[in-house]
């Protein structure tokens, strides 16, 4: 498994960056970002920290650990500033917080994060169509995710970005042990959002691309 959206105490997460990277390890994660909740007030902190404990991780062999961030309710003119910053601070994937019908996120959110390049357009919610094929031609990855609540949504998703061939990823969005899967469950959230298992391998091998291109 390999997850590009999860949490840690330096947001809104349940455990320190270690330790929940040793729980992953132990589902049988090879790779992950750890993507904290950051805004303005806190993403020097937050992406100095989770950069210390990378370089703890990747200076062995085997695991890599991606430091990262989630921006979360931007408003969408501050969007395209605080994706440069994040790349500047050292965040290697930016996740945008989509318009999920979970929360009530500013209409024009996810098309914002997708002109700005981010890496992943994380629970978009009801995207649409214009969103999906900018997110191709700006190689933005579309979520699929394991999120209860976000996840409502899951179906509509999958089916515009195999239509449009937008790029797409399963993450967790966890924020407690309990939220980090297996790969035999994240191919079981495919076949739920109405993917095929060829559907599911092409997602595999775009987060194994992602990590190759982020990492060497």
């Amino acid at each position: 498994m390999i997850d590009f959206h999860t949490h840690s105490m330096l947001s809104d997460g349940a455990l320190i960056p270690s330790e929940l990277v040793r729980r992953a390890r132990v589902v049988g994660y090879t790779a992950m970002a750890i993507t904290d909740h950051v805004d303005d007030s806190n993403i020097e902190a937050v992406l100095k920290q989770i950069a210390r404990v990378a370089r703890r991780f990747n200076s062995g062999s085997g695991f890599r650990l991606l430091p990262g961030v989630e921006l979360t309710h931007i408003p969408p003119a501050h969007i395209p500033a605080l994706v440069k910053k994040a790349r500047a601070l050292g965040a290697l994937i930016v996740v945008g917080h989509g318009e999920t019908l979970a929360e009530p996120v500013e209409p024009g959110t996810n098309m914002a994060y997708i002109k700005a390049g981010v890496d992943v357009l994380a629970h978009p919610g009801l995207l649409t169509e214009d969103e999906c094929r900018a997110a191709v031609k700006k190689s933005v990855h579309i979520e699929i995710t394991c999120r209860a609540g976000h996840s409502i949504s899951n179906g509509h998703v999958a089916a515009l970005a195999k239509k449009t061939g937008a790029r797409m990823l399963i993450n967790t969005d966890a924020h407690a042990p309990g939220d980090l899967v297996s790969d035999e469950r994240a191919g079981k959230v495919a076949l739920g959002a109405g993917l095929g298992l060829n559907d599911f391998r092409r997602i595999q091998d775009n987060a194994r691309e992602l990590v190759k291109k982020k990492l060497g």
